[in-house]
């Protein structure tokens, strides 16, 4: 067993009873570049309805679990601590997990998704069931309550587009991380910003007061500053962390800041539009109507530029049929129905 700062990660499970087959339970993890998330729910009879408000036993939070991002020894750290602190949380321990839906950025083949359930093997029971997804998969099952139909786009530090058929297709636009180009993401709105401020400044693009606003914000003198600002941490959350910046430049009429964020919501309407079309989303006639799931800071309505709304408006021109729905549960929990799900159905066509 891996040791921690705090010592043994499970000695927790020595000091509790070992459950009953009435307290199952079942784990959903959200893994992104800037946190991961562990939601430990009761196993639901699929027969029943949906409580609303679902019961969460127990939920925990950690780090960046991207292995892309922090290297698969730190991911795997955090990924099986957040699961210890969630069910130590619950009072539960492995014995009483029946299913574990762990979505997780990064996960952009089926080498990556074997490989990590081979590792979750070696923590659970055999008879646990283990699902590995893209953390897009938990976005869209947070807004479908655990469905798999539809489109997901996700605009927070990075972007993706997801989607599922009925039948279980799955096809998915951008997600390739910064240097193969999320634009339309935090991190692409606040590197074009930035990049803006160094042109400006060095007499290759328009004047532009984004270099004045996020000099403040960031306590800099000096356009020059901007390099070692950047360079001395280049971590995605930390750049992105100046969207709302942008936007307060746009709303105050900044040219470039508003082409910035027009261009990105062409990049975020591409990428949904590219996977409606891969996947016939919208039928031989372009009106069937999906559900469009939309999830990240870059898309909420907190200020007069409204980001997601402009995406909307830019797919609903080509697909009248597509209806956003911004999820009311995170996708911690949708990845935890994806999980009950995908055990129920196995566990029926087993008996």
């Amino acid at each position: 067993m891996k040791r921690y700062r705090n010592g043994e990660i499970w000695d927790f499970e020595h000091e509790m009873p070992v459950m009953g087959s009435s307290n199952e339970v079942i784990l959903g993890l959200d893994g992104g570049t800037t946190s991961t998330v562990c939601i430990c729910m009761p196993l639901l009879p699929v027969s029943d309805p949906l409580p609303d408000p679902l019961p969460v036993l127990a939920k925990a939070v950690a780090g960046c679990s991207n292995h892309n991002s922090v290297g698969e020894a730190a991911a795997r750290e955090t990924l099986e601590q957040v699961m210890a602190d969630a069910l130590a949380k619950s009072g539960s321990h492995r014995s009483a997990v029946r299913a574990v839906c762990l979505a997780v950025s990064g996960v952009n083949h089926p080498t990556d998704q074997q490989r990590i359930v081979n590792w979750l093997r070696e923590l659970f029971p055999s008879y646990v069931r283990l699902y590995v997804q893209n953390d897009a998969v938990a976005a869209l099952a947070s807004g479908t309550l655990g469905k798999l139909h539809g489109c997901v786009l996700i605009a927070g530090t990075g972007t993706i587009a997801y989607g599922f058929t009925e039948d279980g297709r799955e096809a998915r636009a951008a997600g390739a991380g910064p240097i193969l180009g999320d634009w339309g993401s935090g991190y692409g709105i606040a590197a074009q910003a930035l990049t803006a401020i160094i042109r400006a400044y060095d007499g290759r693009g328009p004047e532009t007061n984004l270099t004045s606003s996020i000099l403040e914000k960031l306590g800099l003198s000096s356009p020059d500053e901007l390099i070692g600002w950047t360079y001395a941490d280049p971590s995605w959350a930390r750049i992105a962390a100046l969207v709302p910046v942008v936007v307060s430049c746009a709303e105050a009429g900044d040219e470039v800041a508003n082409k910035i964020l027009f261009e990105s919501v062409q990049e975020l309407a591409l990428s949904v539009k590219a996977v409606v079309e891969r996947l016939h989303l919208c039928g031989e006639d372009g009106k069937d109507s999906f559900p469009l799931v939309m999830v990240g800071g870059v898309l909420e309505a907190k200020k007069r530029w409204d980001i997601g709304k402009e995406v909307m408006n830019c797919i609903s021109k080509e697909y009248p049929g597509a209806f956003p729905i911004r999820p009311k549960v995170e996708p911690a929990v949708g990845a935890a129905l994806l999980a009950r799900n995908c055990y129920m159905k196995e566990f029926c066509k087993e008996l």
